[in-house]
């Protein structure tokens, strides 16, 4: 059986903690390894982050492992964050630098994922298992393709045990990405990040933000249905079924989920893979 997780994002109002609980309830069902939780630019959705954690771990039963940034935070407030986390009994965390949301001035006393990674294992050993990003499609900061396999390189060196990539929609991307870090001595399994199709218009947002390519193809396609939100959604399930099938064929070790705090999405995909 493949090992699949799920990130949601941590809910702010008594509504979205609802539906957060209701997608958790369905997607429970299908054994996730684990689940995360992300954080907000510059640490904005912190507390709602730590506090998210704790209630899919005490709630629902569920291994949360907690996205944790370095941006705009101090190294005492991180080691807090770190402690209380261990507290819980958390023992996965995923590491990353975070972007500089626009007009903070302060970046933090850690730069890069790098710094958090080693800062994480000097203060507690391999008592984390630790996440890293990865973007099979360079991220969109980056100088240069080679330079991004180099700063990935150098956030498995400082002691991340495994990896998430941003989502794609074309396997090759994937493929050429795993294999040029193999050449460069990395061991680590990498995890396809899948995000689940059901709003076009919120997925090129999204795309166009963090720099995943929709393959013209799909694009075109997704035009062509208009409103037909049915359509959107059966096409799409089809799609990411077809691309997590050839991911795991070509030998990706497990999937990850970027369910957006909906269950319809992936299970449309998970059941299309069954």
């Amino acid at each position: 059986m493949t090992p699949i997780s799920f990130e949601f994002y941590p809910p702010k109002t008594d509504e979205q903690r609802a539906q957060l609980d209701r997608t958790v309830a369905r997607l429970k069902e299908h054994a996730p390894e684990y689940v995360s939780c992300t954080f907000g630019a510059g640490g904005s959705t912190l507390s709602y982050t730590a506090d998210t954690v704790q209630h899919l771990l005490q709630a629902h039963g569920l291994d949360a492992a907690p996205h944790l940034s370095c941006v705009g935070g101090t190294r005492d407030e991180i080691a807090e964050l770190l402690a209380r986390y261990r507290e819980l009994g958390c023992r996965r965390i995923v590491a990353l630098r975070g972007d500089l949301p626009s007009g903070m001035g302060h970046p933090g006393d850690l730069r890069y994922a790098s710094d958090l990674i080693a800062f994480i294992r000097e203060r507690h050993g391999d008592h984390f298992h630790i996440e890293v990003g990865a973007y099979p499609e360079m991220h969109p900061q980056a100088e240069d393709a080679l330079a991004d396999l180099r700063h990935f390189k150098a956030k498995i060196d400082a002691g991340a045990d495994a990896a998430i990539t941003q989502y794609f929609y074309n396997a090759d991307a994937y493929f050429h990405f795993v294999d040029a870090v193999r050449a460069l001595g990395v061991e680590a399994p990498i995890v396809p990040g899948i995000m689940p199709i059901s709003n076009y218009s919120q997925l090129r947002r999204f795309s166009e933000q963090c720099g995943a390519e929709i393959p013209r193809w799909i694009s075109k396609k997704m035009q062509a249905f208009g409103d037909d939100a049915d359509s959107i959604r059966e096409f799409g399930a089809d799609v990411v079924a077809r691309l997590c099938r050839q991911l795991l064929a070509g030998g990706a070790p497990a999937l990850h989920f970027y369910t957006l705090n909906l269950a319809r999405p992936t299970q449309a995909v998970l059941a299309r893979m069954a």
